[in-house]
């Protein structure tokens, strides 16, 4: 069973940059795919990026595409989510997630079931 530990949220002034990092513990991810989601206060979970862990194609949401980048180091068995010009409307907690398989074009439906605990990311304007 893969265990999500995720790491690197904090306090930033808008236009700053933060690295997250969701590190898997228990057994490698293996194949499959990683995504971010955020969660505001008051507001659903949302979909932020993800990547494939065999082609290492990305994906990003409208609002963070140009100023996010998720990479995957496959040594380390870690995946990061660079983030830059953030804004205060990206204060959220955070969760990497995960899935073995998946199908379709859309990674928000891809059925992940091995989840992180959250990292607070908090920009201040």
């Amino acid at each position: 069973q893969v265990q999500l530990v995720e790491s690197g949220g904090g306090l930033v002034q808008a236009g700053g940059s933060l690295r997250l990092s969701c590190a898997a513990s228990g057994r490698a991810f293996g194949s499959g795919a990683v995504a971010w989601f955020r969660q505001a206060p008051g507001k659903e979970r949302e979909f932020v990026a993800a990547i494939t862990r065999s082609g290492s194609t990305t994906y990003y949401s409208m609002s963070v595409s140009g100023r996010f980048t998720t990479t995957s180091d496959n040594r380390e068995n870690t995946v990061y989510l660079q983030m830059d010009m953030l804004r205060p409307e990206d204060t959220a907690v955070y969760y990497c997630a995960a899935t073995r398989v998946y199908s379709g074009s859309d990674p928000r439906g891809w059925g992940y079931d091995t989840w992180g605990q959250g990292t607070q990311v908090t920009v201040s304007s």
